[in-house]
């Protein structure tokens, strides 16, 4: 099918358009996964519901703004990706999927999320990132066998005391905040491996010193007059990282040190290699 036909077609909301936007797709495929992403779709095709037995179903980069009552049938779901869509809300639906343990949602337009979130106890990795969250809801914190959350380019400013429970949690991304101080909760959080809050505007740093987890910390584009201590064998990425935790002064000036180079954050679209077992 063209594009330009596609293009038309999409616009069209009818379940027939829409299912003709997914060309011959009418049975479920032999490795259970369903990629839709960038199908220019503005609903889901019923007919996707009826796969049971699916294990993962891509719907990145769509006009998605809601979902149909009937994905709950898709109980063997496994990783869902509903990223770059127009969702101002989850879909309640999805709180259905108990076998979920990837969820992508970042880059729509959700301002929280609801209470009944927390019925995806096997949720191990959560996207939030560039959305228009304000403040990271509560209900993240009783996703007890969380390991990844990435929520940067949103407009936190704090993190809730709740997020210590989080036992599972090894890697958080928070670059692109409001965050004016490191997050205390943080440092009570001992088995995290990866800290991120690139691009804030945290004037200061705590030691990171006793975190005996702790592998990388990348704390870069923000406005701090020291680096965090760490203890050895830790990687800081940031200013003066390659050298003491304090700044090196020359004739009262600091003087930056510049980077080598610097890990890549976390991709906007996921490469089915770099997807997490559950």
């Amino acid at each position: 099918m063209g594009n330009s036909l596609k293009a038309v077609v999409a616009f069209v909301p009818s379940n027939e358009c829409q299912k003709y936007l997914v060309e011959d797709l009418e049975e479920m495929p032999v490795d259970k996964m369903v990629d839709l992403s960038g199908s220019q779709l503005r609903r889901l095709p019923l007919h996707i519901c009826s796969f049971r037995e699916l294990v993962k179903l891509y719907l990145s980069d769509n006009n998605l703004n809601h979902l149909p009552p009937e994905l709950e049938q898709l109980q063997n779901l496994q990783i869902l990706a509903l990223d770059f869509n127009n969702f101002k809300a989850l879909p309640l639906v999805v709180c259905t999927l108990k076998q979920l343990c990837i969820l992508y949602l970042g880059n729509n337009k959700l301002c929280s999320l609801p209470l009944e979130l927390r019925l995806l106890q096997n949720l191990k990795t959560l996207w939030i990132e560039s959305n228009c969250l304000q403040y990271l809801p509560e209900v993240v914190c009783e996703l007890t066998l969380l390991k990844t959350l990435h929520a940067g380019s949103n407009a936190l400013r704090t993190l809730p005391t709740q997020l210590r429970y989080l036992q599972e949690l090894r890697t958080i991304w928070l670059s692109g905040n409001l965050l004016s101080e490191f997050p205390a909760v943080l440092l009570d959080m001992p088995f995290l491996e990866v800290i991120d809050v690139d691009r804030n505007s945290i004037r200061f740093f705590p030691s990171l010193a006793h975190l005996p987890g702790l592998k990388l910390v990348i704390y870069d584009h923000n406005p701090c007059r020291n680096a965090p201590k760490v203890a050895k064998g830790v990687r800081r990425v940031g200013r003066w990282s390659e050298e003491t935790p304090e700044p090196r002064k020359r004739s009262g000036a600091v003087v930056e040190i510049p980077l080598d180079e610097r890990p890549s954050p976390p991709p906007a679209i996921k490469p089915e290699l770099e997807v997490e077992p559950c």
